[in-house]
């Protein structure tokens, strides 16, 4: 795998959990609000998966498990080869994924090979190519993910990160009745990281998120602001 960021000790990646967070190189997605651009288009300054696994090995004890992030990591060739490294180790896995591999995605959660999965939502379906800066999503791929994770084999949570340029509650009044019933949900105030794929987003204010919130609530119950 190309590993192009790592992160040794985290208690916010994983719910529950002391973990240490990888990020794999490259996407199909290019959101304007991007906090990761260095991943999706400079050159990556990979991490070797002997460097990481060396890590988690002498980490045994101390960590509950690792975050495999990215980019996209369903992108890697090679990413179940070493996700089954990792749980030799005895760890948990999550997965971060855009939800554009469902086909993969099954296979993991088929095999046992991932322990929670948070899936971004980019925005409702009519919205979506224009949010992840790609008008040739297929969206049928976004939904097929939505269906086998609300089958609920696997821990999950859905999330949206929302700008005030491209997410309002008309939006999420149309992603609640997608998620209708998901056993999680967040949304997520965008944040500036200085590394942004287009300087052309911004967040919204206090009641701004809670217009969204309340949008959804009706239809996913479970539904909260994370990071406020």
């Amino acid at each position: 795998m190309i590993i192009g960021g790592f992160q040794k000790m985290t208690m916010l990646d994983y719910p529950g959990k002391i973990a240490c967070t990888i990020f794999t190189y490259g996407c199909n997605f290019k959101c304007p609000f991007c906090h990761n651009r260095r991943l999706v288009l400079e050159e990556a300054t990979p991490f070797t998966e002997e460097e990481i696994l060396s890590y988690l090995n002498k980490r045994r004890g101390v960590l509950d498990g690792v975050c495999i992030s990215g980019g996209e990591p369903m992108l890697q060739g090679d990413l179940f080869d070493f996700i089954k490294k990792v749980k030799d180790l005895g760890l948990l896995v999550k997965l971060d994924t855009n939800g554009y591999f469902p086909e993969k995605l099954k296979h993991a959660i088929d095999n046992g090979l991932v322990d929670y999965v948070a899936m971004d939502i980019k925005n409702c379906r009519e919205k979506y190519g224009l949010t992840a800066g790609n008008d040739k999503i297929d969206i049928s791929n976004i939904e097929k993910s939505v269906e086998i994770l609300k089958q609920g084999r696997v821990d999950y949570e859905f999330r949206t990160t929302v700008t005030k340029e491209l997410h309002t509650p008309a939006d999420f009044v149309k992603i609640g009745e997608w998620l209708c019933g998901a056993k999680r949900y967040y949304i997520q105030n965008f944040v500036d990281s200085g590394n942004l794929i287009e300087n052309t987003s911004s967040p919204l204010d206090l009641q701004g998120l809670n217009a969204l919130l309340n949008a959804v609530l009706p239809y996913v119950e479970s539904s909260s602001l994370r990071g406020v």
